[in-house]
């Protein structure tokens, strides 16, 4: 059984915050500015934060039925979660970005019911989610924060269910894929798929094949330049017409 993060390894890392701002990638500053709270007001949650050594590809950050004691937020890199059937079948569940959290699933249970490993260079910082809590109830605008987080998981693991198109599903993946890093101040535009054909086409409940042709159909109808993992959305308003559907589900 593996522990559920890896050691803390203070030298391998540098907080890109200080004493008063917090990092540009934190999951939480916003619901704690919105207390009125910068970073040095909050010693006590800044105490309970914890940055990770990094975590390289293939490296698991939690297994399913690991004991669940934390969570944590994405500082950089991405990070996939997924199931392992009784078949032995992989079932991708999602993939988490900067700024994002992972392990609120595993609040009901105490036990984390999926795992989540590295796709690429990970960088985490971690919560004693029991300490967390305590503190959630002091800060109302924390508390609904999580909410906000937990319902957010729920609304992205219901996204891609129903009758759509390849292209339909293709189409709100990356759509969603930029508006999430546009929310953290990276580039809608211009981004790399850090995942596998094969991650996305599970994810998307396609075949690998019909992910790589949805793509090349994409650049050949001018909505996106593809190379490799490069993507740069070249008609946002056609892709997301395409997704609105799936997306106002």
């Amino acid at each position: 059984m593996s522990t559920p993060f890896p050691h803390h390894s203070q030298s391998t890392l540098a907080d890109d915050g200080d004493d008063f701002t917090f990092c540009s990638t934190c999951a939480f500053s916003q619901a704690c500015l919105a207390e009125g709270m910068d970073k040095s007001g909050l010693r006590n949650l800044h105490m309970l934060v914890e940055h990770t050594e990094p975590l390289h590809a293939g490296d698991h950050v939690f297994r399913a039925g690991d004991p669940f004691e934390a969570i944590a937020a994405v500082r950089s890199g991405t990070v996939k979660t997924y199931t392992i059937d009784r078949e032995g079948r992989e079932h991708v569940l999602g993939f988490h970005f900067p700024g994002e959290v992972i392990g609120l699933d595993g609040i009901d249970g105490d036990r984390y019911p999926c795992n989540a490993v590295a796709l690429d260079t990970v960088m985490l910082c971690q919560f004693s989610f029991p300490k967390i809590s305590v503190l959630a109830a002091q800060l109302p605008g924390l508390q609904r924060h999580l909410f906000r987080l937990l319902s957010r998981n729920i609304g992205r693991a219901a996204l891609l269910d129903g009758d759509w198109t390849a292209g339909q599903r293709m189409a709100a993946f990356l759509i969603g894929l930029s508006r999430r890093l546009a929310a953290r101040g990276f580039s809608p535009h211009r981004f790399q798929l850090t995942m596998a054909r094969t991650d996305i086409g599970n994810y998307l409940r396609l075949a690998p094949e019909t992910v790589s042709r949805v793509l090349r159909r994409f650049q050949q109808d001018g909505l996106l330049q593809i190379e490799r993992r490069d993507v740069e959305l070249l008609d946002r308003a056609r892709l997301e017409a395409l997704a609105e559907p799936i997306l106002r589900s």
